[in-house]
């Protein structure tokens, strides 16, 4: 078994408590009050910036040039594609400026900054990995399972079920697998442990939203 599928197994109790959540099932039947889409837009868009910036960490210290490449296009995309979209979403759901950094999105970005900086980049690459994997599980979760009838969040629902999205999922897990097949069992156990972390702050990124959770 690859890695990256014996992880997912190890995560799996973390991902059906978040397609459970509140936050999700509302989300899916666009019942989810306003006031919490809003929060959690405001800390997704300082989480996407973020998280671009440790992408780009992690593709300065790749190995060979198309992993470089890879990783830099990633962080593009986090950085500028995606934040486009929340930029259409501040102006619909009235969202004006980015808040201050709240404590669930706080402790996120700085495990993915500092892993991406210090850490072996075997380790770096698991710890980003979550946050593509299970969104597009989660997207996909959403869309097969939503009813029929239009849901405001819609927008945000095709995004992550996308097949654009999809495809840098799938390369993500690949890459992991390669480097997680060429390392030491001691780095694989690490990467592996990276990995739920990040699975375990992704849930509570999400139950931050519905809280309204604050310093």
């Amino acid at each position: 078994m690859s890695w990256s599928k014996d992880t997912w197994q190890t995560i799996s109790p973390i991902y059906n408590r978040i397609i459970k959540m509140p936050f999700i099932e509302e989300l899916m039947d666009g019942s989810l009050p306003l006031e919490k889409f809003q929060f959690y837009m405001s800390q997704d868009s300082a989480y996407l910036e973020n998280f671009g910036r440790a992408l780009a960490l992690i593709g300065a210290r790749a190995y060979d040039t198309q992993n470089m490449l890879t990783f830099l296009q990633f962080a593009e995309n986090a950085i500028i594609v995606e934040s486009a979209l929340h930029e259409s979403y501040f102006k619909e759901f009235g969202v004006s400026e980015k808040a201050i950094v709240q404590p669930a999105c706080h402790h996120y970005i700085n495990f993915l900054k500092s892993t991406a900086a210090l850490d072996n980049l075997e380790v770096a690459m698991a710890a980003v990995l979550p946050c593509f994997w299970i969104y597009k599980a989660v997207g996909d979760y959403i869309l097969e399972n939503q009813k029929d009838g239009e849901n405001t969040y819609q927008a945000w629902i095709d995004t992550y079920a996308g097949e654009e999205f999809g495809e840098a999922v799938t390369k993500a897990i690949q890459i992991c697998d390669e480097h997680a097949e060429k390392t030491t069992p001691q780095i694989r156990a690490r990467m592996t442990e990276a990995f739920v972390t990040a699975s375990n702050l992704e849930y509570h990124f999400w139950d931050a939203g519905y809280s309204l959770r604050t310093w």
